[in-house]
């Protein structure tokens, strides 16, 4: 089986390969004719390839900065406000300028002109913010080879995925408030670290999948409906670990798994 470690390698070679499609692409929609003059000459007999790799930025930049966005909160979760404010519209904003012109303003190919009909920004102002957010994607090839990069957590996800399916096979075979326990304590564990991801203090010495739920909705990390579905799940487990009265269903505990995996996969 792949080790997350191996998964996320993967997946980071293509991210960056798709960002240097993107990011050609939206140089040439800015600056047609010197993207010309400049990779003409580097690419010679090559450069007819080169253009057909070339693709409609707006089209293809949302599905990237989505599936980059999570990489960077589990694998660079400190440069992920950085990677979002080069993205987002700063609130209160009340004038354009180069400086403030960010990847959203280009996504709506949003042109802002002087008063007196000059063009004054548009989509070319975004090559630098969108060349910044891929450096920080490429940041992230370094923690790797880095021996301060710490694997904890991608360590924690393999035993985590091995637990689950542990869990499945428990379900399976009518062990279902087994498989039940073991989804709770993964999911237990999972919501500790994210808290500790966030430098979220734990007070309780033995906190519950609804103390820690509450705090991640708390400080922000969580929204509602994360935190209902994070609830359902703490219910289902507690009818497997404490209500001896009602046999939870093999469909409920099986609700409870893939709702961990979920978890586990989205929320850092």
């Amino acid at each position: 089986m792949i080790s997350n470690i191996e998964k996320y390698k993967k997946d980071l070679e293509k991210l960056i390969d798709k960002g240097q499609v993107l990011f050609l692409s939206l140089q040439k929609e800015s600056y047609p004719d010197d993207f010309e003059n400049l990779y003409k000459p580097i690419y010679k007999e090559k450069y007819g390839s080169l253009l057909k790799k070339i693709v409609r930025f707006s089209s293809e930049y949302q599905i990237w900065y989505s599936e980059t966005l999570v990489l960077l909160k589990q694998l660079l979760p400190d440069r992920v406000s950085d990677f979002v404010r080069l993205y987002e519209k700063p609130k209160g904003r009340k004038t354009i300028e180069y400086g403030n012109y960010v990847i959203e303003d280009c996504s709506q190919n949003l042109v802002v002109t002087h008063s007196w009909g000059d063009r004054k920004v548009g989509p070319e102002a975004a090559v630098s913010q969108f060349e910044q957010q891929l450096n920080i994607l490429k940041s992230v090839e370094q923690r790797f080879e880095s021996s301060l990069f710490d694997i904890k957590q991608l360590v924690q996800a393999d035993l985590f995925d091995s637990e689950l399916d542990a869990a499945q096979e428990l379900n399976k075979n009518k062990f279902s408030r087994a498989a039940g326990a073991v989804a709770g304590v993964v999911l237990e564990k999972h919501l500790t670290q994210v808290c500790d991801n966030h430098n979220i203090k734990i007070t309780k010495k033995d906190p519950s999948i609804s103390d820690l739920n509450d705090l991640l909705k708390n400080n922000s990390v969580i929204e509602t409906k994360d935190w209902r579905f994070v609830q359902h799940l703490g219910d289902i487990r507690n009818l497997c670990d404490h209500n001896k009265s009602k046999e939870p269903t093999k469909d409920e505990v099986g609700d409870l798994i893939n709702g961990v995996e979920k978890i586990t996969k989205t929320i850092f």
